[in-house]
């Protein structure tokens, strides 16, 4: 458990401070250029990041939504109601989730159906050989063939968009005081740790997307996506009364907000 806190406590010395709310998604947008124009102008050799069916793509970043939801889940349930004491907004507040999956759900959507729309089937990778006689991905797929659409990046998208959420609700960490009580700091610091760990994948696995698949245009597409359903909801809407609100502030942080206010 020693070893378990040391991390725990680095890790929340590290993403709970405002810079890194405040500058992650620039430099999430400056890591995914960068990235680009290296693939472009000097590529990477081969390795096994770049092997789709490399262990973190397949058992992380494919089921990325899944992971950020199940761990959030709790740790939003635990502080929020720590915090407040109130059911009620602790359920506000877990709609947070909801509504992100509604987002993941209508951008994925999106992006299938610009890759159906604009897409063609071929023979082979290289374009040759146009089957026209299969006018969908799964059955030109199914035929042994080979689609091509604009195939927006659905991990710049998600992987942007989970990042950034983990670190707006891990704010909460600032208010957030379990020394008086083993069991809830005991689940916590191990949610603190997990949530950590995944940020670093989910923005790792991001860098990697960016110098190893995809083109240019289909990476700016996908990245842009994943930043505005970020600053649409934490930046725009969870700031309106009528919203799952932002993680909640101590009292004397909201006396000092509305003194302010005056």
């Amino acid at each position: 458990m020693e070893h378990l806190e040391r991390c725990a406590w680095v890790l929340r010395g590290t993403l709970v401070r405002s810079a890194v709310r405040k500058y992650l998604p620039w430099a999430l947008a400056a890591s995914m250029l960068a990235g680009s124009l290296l693939k472009e102008l000097s590529p990477l050799p081969e390795s096994y990041l770049s092997n789709k069916r490399n262990v973190l793509n397949v058992y992380f970043v494919k089921v990325a939504w899944a992971w950020t939801f199940c761990l959030l889940l709790p740790f939003i349930a635990l502080t929020n109601y720590h915090l407040t004491g109130k059911a009620g907004l602790v359920l506000r507040r877990l709609s947070t989730l909801l509504v992100g999956t509604a987002i993941w759900y209508v951008c994925t959507a999106i992006f299938s159906n610009i890759e159906h729309y604009t897409g063609s089937c071929y023979q082979s990778p290289a374009l040759e050989g146009e089957r026209k006689e299969h006018q969908s991905k799964q059955q030109c797929h199914g035929e042994g063939g080979f689609w091509h659409g604009f195939d927006i990046s659905g991990h710049s998208f998600l992987l942007t968009f989970c990042a950034l959420m983990i670190v707006e609700e891990m704010a909460v960490l600032h208010e957030v005081k379990t020394d008086r009580n083993h069991c809830l700091h005991a689940a916590i610091t191990t949610l603190v740790v997990a949530l950590g760990f995944l940020t670093f994948i989910w923005v790792w696995m991001f860098l990697c997307t960016a110098v190893y698949f995809h083109n240019l245009s289909q990476k700016v597409f996908g990245t842009l996506f994943g930043l505005l359903g970020w600053y649409g909801t934490y930046g725009c809407w969870y700031l309106k009364s009528f919203s799952p609100g932002l993680p909640p502030q101590s009292s004397s942080l909201n006396l000092k907000q509305d003194t302010y206010k005056k």
